[in-house]
Order: C-alpha cells, then structure tokens, then sequence
C-alpha cells in the first residue's frame, strides 16, 4: 500500500491535477498564514495603512495568483503572467520582511521566525520562477 501511495505522489508530482499539488502553491499559502497570525500583529499601529497593509496584501496574492493562474494554464502566456506576477509579490514580500525585521522585530525569537520566512519567500520566488520557465513539459 505505501508503495502505490508514493508512485502516485511521484506521478502528482510529474502532473499536477490541482494548483494544491504544486510545491510553490502549498509554501506561499503556509508562509502566508504565519506572515498574518505571526508578524503582522508585531507592526505598529502606525504602520496599519503602510507596511502592514502592503504586507498582508502581498502575501495573500501569491497562492491566489498561483490558483488563478492554473486555472489558465492551457494558455501558457496567460498562466506565465499569473506565474510572473506571483514572482513580483514573492518579491515584495520578501522586502516588506527584511524591512519588518530591521526596523521593528527586537525579540530573538521573532527575528529567527522573520529570518526563515524572507528565506522561503526567495525560495518561493525561484520555484516559481522555475516553474514558470519549465510549464510547457508538462
């Protein structure tokens, strides 16, 4: 039984059947829940309609691009649109960390946690990057 569990995950994994079976769809929506219930709630009031507010709005529209744009991915320059413009909140994102960081974060242990998500954002940004470079193999 395991055997047949994991040929299968290797086949999904070969061609994807859903957005939620590509690796760069379930590591923007994980980062995105812990950027909203762990980091945003650490930016001052007077960051509500700034940085927080971008931040929130960039980490949320990463798996939705991803979702929205497979859903185009018969037309592959309509999803290597939703693909690049996923890339381009990655990005953004991963900015608005480092920027969290230096300038608000003072707990070792929030730091280390804003430190892992820029690294994953970056890693978010060359899967997707890759993914949209390779779409026409599959």
């Amino acid at each position: 039984m395991r055997i047949v569990y994991r040929l299968t995950s290797i086949v999904m994994k070969i061609s994807p059947h859903s957005y939620k079976d590509l690796d760069v769809y379930l590591n923007a929506y994980k980062a995105s829940i812990v950027v909203i219930k762990k980091i945003l709630q650490k930016l001052p009031s007077s960051e509500k309609y700034d940085l927080k507010d971008q931040l929130s709005r960039s980490c949320k529209a990463v798996p939705r691009l991803i979702a929205e744009g497979y859903a185009k991915r018969q037309q592959k320059a309509g999803f290597q649109k939703y693909l690049v413009d996923a890339m381009a909140e990655s990005n953004e994102t991963g900015v608005g960390l480092e920027q969290t960081n230096d300038l608000y974060l003072e707990n070792k242990d929030d730091k280390k946690l804003c430190e892992e998500l820029i690294d994953l954002y970056d890693k978010i940004s060359r899967q997707l990057f890759k993914l949209k470079n390779s779409w026409q193999n599959f």
